[in-house]
């Protein structure tokens, strides 16, 4: 049971009571994983007395999963129950005992007061690119030009060769170059030449990611020249890509080209649509609300760097040198804004549309999210806490406010949400984005 201290502004405080039979609750679906899991030697799985069971994980243990389990569980319902969309929490457990009720008081900021301006009558344009026969064939092409094969070539080299070059020097490497969408300075420089030949490629001045390079030359050796063999676009062409005929393939292809388009379309409104909303939104947006997001941007951009073995500080310190850390700092500014903006604007309409997800549709997306995952629920929510529960419940309002919207606006029931659409995608045109775009 869930009860409303006081609210000011957008600070919050409430207190959570869990009844004692919940809490035992708790206990016994604890004691029974640790029975399961906790092997001791001289017992039989399942049959340890709890007092060896807690000397081998340790004393407090058992009451910190407990602690964990509830608050998992009732900090986001509480907070679903007095209808409050928490930007963060500081929650402040009592003392945890089996047979007793457990308490809990949660001190936390909500969303600022958001107005929207009137989007009733918007009309959305964005729609799906036609997929003519012209859209067609080019994928067809496309997948040809994929499947393509190399026989070996003795003459000079032409503008679709597969060209292997070995590159001289301490740090040189043998690699191909398919010179249809090789750059022009590699392209120029190696038509005409032939194998065994000794080639200069003048590479101009260019930027790589952080890294200028100034304009420098390269000395290779072609290695090997290979011509490119089209398959011809019959029914063997479509059996190599495991359809019956090319008939069927033109129609499977067509079928996925229209869905992907249909997706771009929906992409385009859900997009429209919410920019409208952010232009019209009023809201006095806090500073803290914006760091906070900087911070956690931030933090995912450490992440990223570590898992590639580069350290913040040494990336800091490059973008330092070449001069490019204000500019970075200032666009992490201006991107936290753009996200917090668009969840505000969504999070009033969810409001004002007096959205709600029951708690047997929240377990269920739980569920999928944990099996995407392949994570148990239970396993899931620890991995989530509190907070990452109560984000994922906030984000569905917002999705399903968003389809609503959407729905109300064009007559379309079925508007898919962005997390499906990206999906279902078949094996014959998973090259055809590019061609259909």
């Amino acid at each position: 049971m869930a009860e409303l201290i006081s609210r000011e502004g957008n600070k919050v405080e409430f207190k959570v009571s869990v009844p004692a039979a919940e809490v035992n609750r708790a206990y016994d679906q604890v004691w029974s994983g640790l029975a399961r899991d906790v092997r001791v030697p001289g017992f039989r799985p399942g049959k340890a007395p709890r007092k060896v069971i807690e000397g081998r994980v340790g004393k407090g243990y058992v009451e910190q999963e407990v602690r964990d389990r509830l608050l998992e569980t009732h900090y986001s319902q509480a907070a679903r129950e007095l209808k409050l969309s928490l930007v963060d929490a500081n929650i402040d457990p009592q003392p945890l005992k089996s047979g007793q009720s457990f308490e809990f008081t949660v001190k936390g900021e909500t969303y600022p007061e958001v107005t929207l301006g009137d989007w009733s009558g918007l009309r959305l344009t964005a729609a799906a690119p036609e997929i003519t026969d012209e859209v067609l064939d080019r994928t067809l092409s496309d997948l040809q030009e994929r499947n393509a094969t190399f026989d070996d070539a003795d003459r000079a080299i032409e503008a679709s060769d597969q060209v292997t070059i070995e590159e001289q020097g301490e740090d040189g490497g043998t690699y191909p170059v398919y010179l249809d969408v090789a750059e022009a300075h590699v392209r120029d420089a190696l038509l005409g030449k032939n194998k065994g030949d000794t080639v200069e490629i003048t590479v101009p001045a260019h930027q790589h990611g952080d890294h200028e390079h100034a304009e420098h030359t390269v000395t290779v050796k072609i290695m090997d020249v290979k011509t490119k063999k089209l398959q011809e676009l019959d029914d063997e062409f479509a059996k190599s890509l495991n359809f019956d005929s090319l008939e069927r393939l033109r129609t499977d292809l067509k079928a996925e080209l229209e869905r992907r388009a249909q997706q771009e379309g929906e992409a385009g409104r859900r997009e429209e649509f919410i920019t409208h909303l952010v232009e019209g939104m009023n809201a006095d947006i806090p500073q803290a609300l914006l760091d906070r997001r900087r911070e956690a941007m931030q933090a995912e951009i450490q992440d990223d760097l570590s898992r590639q073995g580069v350290k913040w500080g040494e990336y800091e310190t490059f973008m330092k040198e070449q001069g490019k850390l204000d500019e970075f700092m200032a666009d992490l500014d201006k991107n936290a804004e753009t996200r917090v903006k668009r969840d505000l604007a969504l999070e009033r309409l969810a409001e004002d549309l007096k959205v709600e997800v029951s708690d047997a549709e929240f377990n269920q997306t739980m569920m999928a999210l944990a099996q995407a995952n392949g994570l148990s629920p239970a396993d899931l929510s620890k991995q989530l806490g509190p907070n990452g529960i109560n984000s994922y419940y906030t984000s569905l309002i917002r999705e399903k406010a968003l389809q609503q919207a959407i729905a109300q606006l064009t007559g379309d029931q079925t508007e898919a949400p962005a997390q499906e659409a990206s999906t279902g995608e078949t094996g014959a045109a998973d090259s055809s984005q590019e061609a259909a775009e």
